[in-house]
């Protein structure tokens, strides 16, 4: 064999190991496991910014939003699922579905900018949901809280995006702590998890509603910095979400960084390695 034969056999090698590659890990991604980065701190302190998880598309079934979605804003690349699988898109119907529990933290495709958020199941459908005084009621019953102390955290710039969290303590100062109140909040199926009150918030008193047939009401733990079905699509919200825009169930944090960057391995966080997601 030539050398010329040869390189050109070496690089048909290449690419087919590289398309075999792909194609792999987009079964993958479609059918398995979705990765995940945790951007905001909507859901602390259950997940921190900087937190990795891999989501489970097999808990629910599938739909056009199981098709991996490819956002890199640098590189102005912006595939949706739509992008690849909107000919299922409009059914709410799903392949091997199965319908999401109370409590369960979901990650799904807002409804009208098709971002993809992760959030808490609160409201089933047919459910009536109500705000009063920073306590959530469901179907006219309130979620009883626990107070359990603070949950404390610097007060200096989180993640890639460089976000300030948000204190009850005032205007704390850089390097200074950062307080929230931390409750236990038990949902009516037994379901236990945290969530932080900042303070006196809009959001803290709300209407009631009415969770329409196929579609779920979601939270953010941190109330008072989420935003969520509490505030409707129209004014820029998440409102409610149709069943075939869940992607799945976020079970296990896989890896966690406090850094603005990855490669920052002292900020690495071996203490949330692997540990589950109430």
């Amino acid at each position: 064999m030539s050398e010329s034969a040869g390189l050109l056999h070496t690089v048909k090698e290449t690419v087919k190991t590289v398309v075999y590659a792909l194609l792999i890990a987009g079964v993958f991604r479609t059918f398995f496991f979705q990765p995940f980065w945790i951007p905001s701190g909507s859901m602390k302190d259950t997940l921190l910014i900087g937190d990795f998880l891999f989501v489970n598309k097999m808990a629910y079934g599938y739909s056009y939003a199981s098709c991996p979605s490819i956002r890199i804003p640098r590189f102005g690349i912006d595939v949706g699922a739509d992008d690849f699988c909107g000919v299922f898109e409009g059914g709410n119907d799903r392949l091997f579905g199965s319908e999401p529990e109370r409590g369960d933290v979901v990650v799904f495709r807002h409804p009208v900018t098709g971002r993809d958020f992760i959030k808490r199941v609160i409201g089933l459908p047919g459910d009536r949901i109500q705000m009063r005084n920073g306590v959530v009621h469901i179907n006219g019953e309130a979620a009883d809280q626990s107070p359990d102390g603070f949950f404390i955290e610097t007060m200096e710039r989180q993640g890639p995006s460089g976000l300030l969290p948000q204190c009850m303590n005032g205007a704390a100062g850089l390097g200074s702590e950062c307080q929230k109140q931390r409750f236990t909040e038990e949902l009516p199926n037994g379901v236990t998890h945290s969530v932080l009150n900042i303070g006196p918030r809009a959001l803290d008193n709300t209407g009631v509603f009415t969770v329409p047939e196929g579609q779920y009401f979601f939270m953010g733990d941190n109330r008072d910095n989420s935003s969520d079905s509490r505030v409707p699509q129209a004014a820029r919200g998440v409102g409610f979400v149709p069943y075939e825009d869940i992607v799945g169930r976020a079970d296990r944090i896989v890896f966690s960084s406090a850094g603005r960057s990855m490669l920052a391995f002292w900020t690495w966080r071996s203490d949330r390695y692997f540990k589950a997601i109430d």
